[in-house]
């Protein structure tokens, strides 16, 4: 039996999310996801299809790119609602498929592995995902468009090309259909894992489409692209031999945070934000168990002309603790800001390891530096008890801090 898999994805999900909790219709509602008491430079999150059709609103855009009519609905994010919505699709695709044949994506998409159970099932492809669909709008309110075929590639391929375009909202797309399906993409940034880099030195190559990927000699594309050029050329062909049981673990882990500040900041006020972003991420570093030897810093300001820095820096000794990482982030930082406001600012921890084995500084007492880690691992115990503002530092209570309005959010919305 041929393989065949099905990629699920929630039509505008947190619009629609709003719109099954009013009773609402996403196709003759106009709503907008987005948070009104920020400034009209914050980006919307999500919008109904009937904004989309209607008044052309991007997916990508800001309130003040939304139309300015009299009914239009501004709702506020509820990220904590939306990963409930989300917990109970997943819920709901793990009442078909095993775990082991469930990749969920991201919040509103994934993958499932159709083939072992359609016989289970007595069913087609077709008829099982319909299942699916139904009910998730019975249940939830949502509608759910997907993408078939026999591999994880031409099933992404086939849902954002035709799939989520019109009811059904469904369709399969088989190895007979490249030549006159996935060929006919007409631009290749349309293509799931092509990015603009890629798209960019395909071009200058003068391969501008699908077929003329497909076409290139594989030689050319690894001497450009390396092994990725053999999966370009694989996947211009249609096809992807990636299992989804098959769970890939990275070799070399990273963690990483940023912010977009909501006003312009002064270099001095931004060193509080990256003290702040250290603890957080001290904290998940320690939850890993892990250590970092490699520290980034990246710095945005408000004025676009001005070039900002992403700049990283190697440690003598892996650590986790959270006064030494911050302040070689601050020699990043010290090194190479401009006296200009300041709009986004990001750190990262890379080069990460187990924290099997503590390697102690031959300057700083043993004993002292035992102390500090225990008392970074007690805050840790005492926040995750009580909450995650139940210890900071004093510097929380100024007025430019985040820290504390940042706890309650989800992805830098309301929680």
């Amino acid at each position: 039996m041929e393989e065949v898999y099905a990629v699920i994805d929630l039509k505008s999900f947190y619009a629609s999310c709003e719109c099954a909790a009013r009773g609402l219709d996403i196709f003759s509602t106009p709503l907008a996801v987005c948070d009104a008491s920020r400034s009209v430079n914050s980006i919307v999150m999500s919008v109904t299809p009937y904004l989309k059709a209607k008044y052309r609103v991007s997916n990508v855009c800001r309130i003040q790119d939304l139309p300015s009519i009299p009914d239009i609905i501004l709702a506020t994010p509820r990220m904590s609602y939306y990963v409930e919505i989300a917990a109970k699709v997943a819920s709901i695709f793990l009442d078909y498929v095993d775990e082991e044949d469930l990749h969920v994506y991201s919040i509103d998409e994934s993958f499932l592995h159709l083939s072992p159970y359609l016989n289970l099932y007595q069913c087609s492809a077709d008829e099982l995902v319909e299942r699916i669909q139904k009910r998730i709008k019975d249940e939830l309110g949502l509608i759910a468009t997907s993408g078939m075929g026999p591999n994880m590639f031409l099933a992404k391929a086939c849902l954002d090309n035709e799939g989520k375009k019109r009811p059904p909202y469904r369709c399969y797309w088989g190895y007979e259909d490249v030549k006159t399906k996935l060929w006919a993409i007409p631009n290749l940034m349309d293509v799931w894992g092509i990015g603009h880099g890629i798209s960019t030195h395909l071009s200058r190559l003068g391969i501008r489409c699908l077929e003329a990927l497909a076409k290139t000699s594989i030689t050319l594309l690894q001497k450009e692209f390396g092994v990725l050029g053999l999966q370009l050329h694989d996947l211009a062909n249609g096809i992807d031999c990636a299992n989804i049981r098959e769970r890939y673990v990275p070799v070399e882990t990273n963690l990483s945070q940023g912010q977009t500040l909501m006003r312009d900041y002064s270099p001095v006020e931004a060193k509080l934000i990256l003290r702040e972003m250290t603890d957080d991420l001290c904290v998940r570093l320690r939850k890993a168990r892990c250590k970092t030897g490699v520290v980034s810093c990246f710095c945005g300001y408000s004025d676009s002309s001005v070039p900002g820095f992403s700049r990283q820096a190697k440690l003598d000794i892996a650590t986790d603790d959270n006064d030494l990482l911050y302040q070689a982030i601050l020699r990043l930082f010290n090194r190479f800001v401009i006296n200009a406001p300041i709009r986004g600012l990001g750190i990262g921890f890379s080069k990460l390891t187990v924290a099997s084995q503590q390697q102690y500084s031959l300057i700083e007492s043993t004993a002292a530096q035992e102390e500090n880690h225990r008392l970074w691992r007690q805050i840790d115990i005492l926040n995750q008890r009580y909450g995650k503002n139940a210890v900071l530092r004093a510097s929380s209570l100024l007025p430019y801090s985040t820290i504390r309005e940042r706890h309650g959010q989800i992805g830098g919305h309301k929680a």
